[in-house]
């Protein structure tokens, strides 16, 4: 019997030369505009009723190198771009699989900058990595050790906001396990006052930091607002800091939620969240107030963890009727999404 692993990513910080620097983002806007063009082509066709799918796409991108417009697109590495097609493809099919929205076009400020290179493309070699149309290999900080004999399948350069930069290596991991199986099961309601609450009456309180590190990013954030449009230099340092109070924010949120699933998972064999939006909550005065009740027999009750109970109690009869515990959502026809069984189709 064939043995399969599990692919994990591995994600290092590294350090690009100002040529890397330059190379990557000249592939990151070459990407970007590769995405929005297909994505305006497909888009067109399919209001004229025409199939265009990837191998169509493909096709384009090569006629797009020859125009004078386009021409600059040669100038980086191919693979990024044909990734950038292949994207799309699964984009829409999750689309016409009906999970998942249209697709949308990629923003030069929002978007995420990141260009993904299959091994065709890249050269991994005693612990350094080379990606094509470079001569040198990447600056990579390796804070924890792949596994041994581990060869990238697909590399992942990116850059966030505060202008760090990042490379993740995909790879089969013959370490991961199964976890053994644990007969506990809990309900968990995400709470206002707590970050959760589980069934078994425990509450997770949200990070002492959380507070703090919001105060610095709303100060970091009013100093950029005063600093005018056409003060370049000044309103770059000013969005570079609060990028950088974000990314910490980002980072902490991150580790911590990480360690909390974690943990979740290794304790419990079965786990029902509420599918809610907290933020819809905070809008709701009544539900944003932090109460206990007590009822006719004198026992007084929290809220959040009968909640969680009950969160349990239905994900399990769900679980074994097999009944659906999503609401019903209207769409503009008027027919409930759940209802709904035939998916769209590609025309």
């Amino acid at each position: 019997m064939k043995t399969t692993h599990v692919k994990r990513a591995f994600k290092y910080r590294f350090y690009p030369t100002d040529a890397q620097a330059a190379e990557l983002s000249r592939t990151f806007g070459c990407v970007r505009k590769v995405y929005n063009l297909a994505l305006a082509a497909r888009t067109e066709a399919w209001t004229r009723q025409e199939r265009v799918n990837y191998n169509a796409t493909s096709a384009m991108l090569t006629v797009w190198k020859k125009t004078e417009e386009l021409a600059y697109l040669g100038e980086v590495s191919s693979v990024p771009l044909q990734q950038a097609l292949r994207h799309l493809q699964t984009a829409f099919t999750q689309f016409f699989g009906m999970r998942a929205k249209y697709p949308r076009f990629k923003s030069r400020k929002k978007s995420r900058k990141s260009a993904e290179y299959t091994s065709s493309a890249f050269r991994f070699r005693d612990g350094t990595l080379t990606l094509a149309k470079m001569t040198e290999p990447l600056d990579i900080v390796w804070s924890r050790p792949l596994p041994e004999g581990a060869t990238p399948s697909t590399v992942t350069v990116s850059q966030d906001a505060a202008d760090r930069w990042y490379v993740s290596l995909l790879v089969e991991d013959p370490t991961v396990k199964p976890l053994p199986a644990a007969g506990a099961a809990v309900g968990i309601d995400v709470g206002l006052d707590h970050l959760l609450t589980l069934s078994t009456g425990e509450k997770i309180a949200n990070p002492r930091h959380e507070r703090r590190d919001r105060t610095r990013l709303a100060k970091a954030q009013r100093q950029l607002a005063r600093k005018a449009k056409g003060d370049g230099t000044n309103r770059a340092k000013a969005r570079r800091k609060a990028a950088k109070v974000y990314a910490r924010i980002t980072d902490r949120r991150r580790d911590h939620l990480h360690k909390l699933t974690t943990r979740l998972v290794r304790e419990n064999q079965t786990i029902v969240i509420e599918d809610l939006t907290v933020r819809n909550m905070v809008k709701n005065r009544s539900l944003a107030r932090a109460r206990t009740w007590t009822c006719d027999c004198g026992t007084t009750h929290d809220r959040d963890v009968n909640a969680a109970k009950n969160i349990l109690a239905v994900g399990l009869t769900a679980s074994v009727c097999g009944a659906g515990v999503r609401p019903q959502r209207s769409t503009p026809g008027g027919q409930s999404a759940t209802k709904q069984k035939t998916p769209r189709r590609e025309p």
